[in-house]
């Protein structure tokens, strides 16, 4: 089976497009700088040829409101239409779990906007949901920090590791099209100031975190619905002090 992975040179696109080809399937990894660009439609028609499957897991270079709306409407149009011209037969995108509850969040609101095109357009879907990937952390520390002190909200959250979101996705891409949307999270349910600040001592980041349900996420406080999967998500199995362990020693024989 042909399948075209857009955002194949990202994160979850290396991951998936190594799975899929392991698998013995052809995999087009595509992006802007494979000539292929899903907001300008540069290379698509060549890129979706004889395709049976599209894999949307490209990411905005830009979260300010307005940039990351243009990139998802306009990448999603683009893509939509050439898959329709070219028979596509399934198209596949990831998305945010919890989207439509967060709508003060510029990015979140993106990807509901991404999610309504799919839903509207002529190409059988399959959306996937995913939590916050564990590798999120340190950017979300990032965010938060205020001078000498971090801040984070304290709401419950269920990351996962993106390796587990690039095995779900495969899954999703060899099964028929679900015309709806699954979700997939991690194991723990933890509050994510708790998280944040195992990750730092990890790193050796020995700034004080201020665990506040206040906090802002990105431009949306959240609470401990905000960003958990329903009850019948899909639960993937590596644990968050498994990986951790597993990312710092890596960094330090790396060192």
């Amino acid at each position: 089976m042909k399948i075209v992975v857009i955002g194949g040179s990202g994160l979850i696109g290396k991951k998936l497009t190594a799975i899929l080809r392991g698998k013995g399937h052809e995999v087009v990894a595509a992006s802007p700088s494979a000539g292929v660009n899903a907001v300008t439609g540069e290379g698509l028609a060549k890129a979706l040829s004889g395709a049976q499957v599209v894999v949307d897991v490209a990411n905005s270079p830009s979260f300010a409101d307005q940039a990351v709306l243009d990139f998802f409407q306009a990448s999603s149009r683009n893509l939509l239409a050439a898959e329709a011209a070219a028979g596509v037969q399934h198209h596949v995108a990831l998305s945010v779990v919890g989207s439509e509850r967060n709508p003060t969040s510029g990015y979140l609101r993106a990807k509901v906007a991404q999610e309504d095109l799919i839903k509207g357009g002529a190409v059988p879907y399959t959306i996937l949901r995913a939590t916050q990937f564990f590798e999120f952390m340190g950017g979300i520390a990032q965010s938060g920090t205020e001078g000498d002190a971090v801040r984070v909200s304290s709401a419950l959250f269920r990351p996962i590791v993106s390796d587990d979101v690039a095995a779900a996705l495969a899954d999703v891409v060899v099964a028929a099209p679900q015309n709806g949307t699954l979700e997939v999270a991690g194991p723990e349910l933890r509050p994510m100031s708790a998280m944040v600040e195992a990750w730092m001592r990890a790193t050796g980041d020995d700034r004080p975190v201020k665990a506040d349900p206040a906090a802002s996420y990105f431009g949306a406080v959240i609470d401990d619905r905000s960003l958990t999967p329903d009850p019948d998500a899909r639960i993937m199995p590596t644990r968050f002090a498994d990986w951790l362990e597993r990312s710092v020693t890596k960094a330090d024989a790396s060192a």
